[in-house]
């Protein structure tokens, strides 16, 4: 992976396409290779240099498939591809709504499939054909996205008690880790489905003082 991780990034899941997308280019390099082998009308000289020159083929299809990838940090997700010219996307985890992924039955039993991650608006939506591991790819960006949440939530009471406590003196560390604590509850409860986005912000801002 060529792009750079920023502080306090950490890697956590790096896909490619599946190896099969890599089978037919290899297959038609092998079955050139045995037909000029078989014939008598070109010299070997011939023969040889048509062999090597097919062999570009594969060789740019295996090129390809190594730098095509997709990596999941617990910021981001980035999306990667080209070697002599580069492209990288990257969907940070809260602009991700939804992913969702799909397999046929050769992709499962291969181990091969699609991935959809549709982000926000601006954003748009975005396929991704042949993954190896789809299935891994959809839950590693799932979880990143859900402790990528808890994370802010807990950063976001640590600096609003901090706060309170520089302008007021009377907040101690208990009752940051109070706050802290009980944002992480309300956030569960909306994960769930117990408590609706308006009450969830309500009793935030209620915890918060505003």
């Amino acid at each position: 992976m060529r792009t750079i991780l920023k502080k306090d990034e950490k890697l956590l899941i790096l896909i490619h396409q599946h190896w099969i997308i890599l089978v037919l280019p290899i297959f038609a390099w092998i079955l050139l290779t045995a037909l000029l082998l078989f014939t008598n009308k070109l010299s070997n000289s011939v023969q040889f240099l048509i062999i090597v020159l097919a062999a570009i083929y594969p060789m740019l299809e295996y090129i390809k498939w190594k730098y095509n990838l997709w990596a999941v940090t617990n910021m981001r997700v980035i999306d990667e591809e080209g070697y002599f010219t580069r492209y990288s996307k990257e969907s940070p985890l809260d602009k991700i709504n939804n992913v969702e992924y799909n397999q046929p039955i050769l992709g499962r039993i291969f181990g091969y499939g699609d991935v959809d991650i549709q982000t926000a608006a601006e954003m748009g939506e975005t396929k991704y054909s042949m993954i190896h591991h789809p299935k891994l790819l959809k839950d590693t960006i799932t979880l990143a996205q859900e402790e990528y949440k808890k994370n802010q939530i807990s950063t976001q009471a640590t600096q609003l008690a901090q706060a309170i406590a520089k302008t007021t003196g009377a907040v101690t560390a208990v009752s940051q880790q109070m706050i802290a604590d009980e944002l992480s509850k309300l956030f569960d409860l909306l994960q769930k489905g117990a408590i609706t986005q308006e009450e969830y912000i309500a009793q935030k801002a209620k915890l918060m003082g505003n």
